[in-house]
C-alpha cells in the first residue's frame, strides 16, 4: 500500500474512534492535536502529531509547542517527546497516531511525575499562583458596593432591623394563604367529628 493510502485509512480511523471526544482536535487531514486530562487539571497537556508526505514509512512530527503547555517545563515536555519518540520506534511502519495518544492517556501520571503543580487563583483584578500545600491567607470578600438610590431602596423596603416585611414577594404570600387553607380545613374536620 501507499503511503498516501496507509494516511487515508488512518485518518478515516481516526475520525470513527475520537468522533465526539472534545479532547481530539483535527487541524488538519494530517496534523492533530489531543489534550492528555482534563482541561483544569494542572498537569494536563497536549500533544501535536503531524504527518510527512512518507508516514508511516517515517516517524511522524510530535510537537509540544502548543500554548497549552505554556506551564509545562522545558525538561518534562523533552521528556515526553523522548518516550513518545521510543513508541514511535516500536510502532514504524503501522498506523500509529492512536497509540502515541493512548499511550500518554495510560502514561499521564508517569509522564507528569515531575512536574510541579501549580494552581492559579485570581481575586479581583490580580493573580495569585501558589502550591496547594500553603494554606492561602483568608480574604475577605468584598461586600457589594450600592448606589445612593439602591441604598434608599433598600431601605425603603426593609424595616428598621433591615429586614424585608412579610409578604414583600408573593410566594411567601402564597405560603401564607395555603397554610391558613390548610390549617382551616384541619378545624372543619374536627368540628364535624
Amino acid at each position: 500500500m501507499a503511503a498516501n493510502e496507509d494516511q487515508e485509512m488512518e485518518l478515516e480511523a481516526l475520525r470513527s474512534i475520537y468522533e465526539g471526544d472534545l479532547c481530539f482536535r483535527e487541524l488538519s487531514p494530517v496534523s492533530f492535536q489531543y489534550r492528555i486530562g482534563e482541561s483544569g487539571d494542572p498537569k494536563a497537556f497536549l500533544i501535536e502529531v503531524s504527518w510527512p508526505e512518507t508516514y508511516p514509512q517515517t516517524a511522524p512530527v510530535i510537537s509540544m509547542d502548543a500554548f497549552f503547555n505554556n506551564t509545562i517545563s522545558s525538561t518534562i515536555k523533552q521528556s515526553i517527546l523522548d518516550k513518545l519518540m521510543v513508541e514511535v520506534e516500536a510502532n514504524l511502519g503501522t498506523a500509529m497516531t492512536y497509540t502515541l495518544f493512548e499511550y500518554a492517556k495510560d502514561n499521564k501520571e508517569l509522564l507528569m511525575e515531575n512536574q510541579p503543580v501549580n494552581t492559579v487563583t485570581s481575586v479581583s483584578n490580580s493573580i495569585a499562583i501558589g502550591t496547594p500545600d500553603v494554606p492561602a491567607s483568608k480574604k475577605k470578600d468584598k461586600k457589594e458596593q450600592l448606589s445612593k438610590t439602591q441604598k434608599r431602596k433598600l431601605a425603603d423596603k426593609t424595616d428598621n432591623k433591615g429586614e424585608l416585611p412579610r409578604g414583600w414577594n408573593w410566594v411567601d404570600v402564597i405560603k401564607h394563604v395555603s397554610i391558613f387553607k390548610l390549617s382551616f380545613f384541619k378545624f372543619k374536620e374536627i368540628c364535624k367529628k
